[in-house]
């Protein structure tokens, strides 16, 4: 989806405090674990900004989240509309600008 810079990813897997993570089970039934790097409101709908923990190259995935009985029962669903996903990803470079370096 897209990069950020691989000094920010270093800065994020040195942080022991990471408090905002999430592990979410994959088609395959594997286990992926991301940092929530954001969550933002688009067109009613909440979105996820999610950066893989084991993936080097920076780049963010963008998963929609359906609110369940409660904030631990949410659930990250993919999002098939890629012009909805880059309108989500234009909205979330708007809120970090000058934060994050995006190629």
């Amino acid at each position: 989806m897209a990069d950020i810079e691989n000094e920010e990813i270093d800065e994020l897997e040195e942080d022991d405090a990471i408090e905002n993570y999430i592990t979410l089970t994959d088609d395959n039934g594997e286990d992926i674990s991301f940092e929530i790097i954001d969550t933002l409101e688009y067109d009613d709908r909440t979105f996820a900004v999610l950066l893989p923990f084991e993936d080097e190259d920076g780049e963010v995935i963008i998963l929609e989240i359906l609110p369940g009985e409660g904030p631990d029962y949410d659930e990250f669903v993919s999002v098939d509309d890629d012009d909805l996903i880059e309108k989500v990803f234009e909205e979330f470079k708007k809120n970090y600008d000058g934060e994050y370096e995006f190629e």
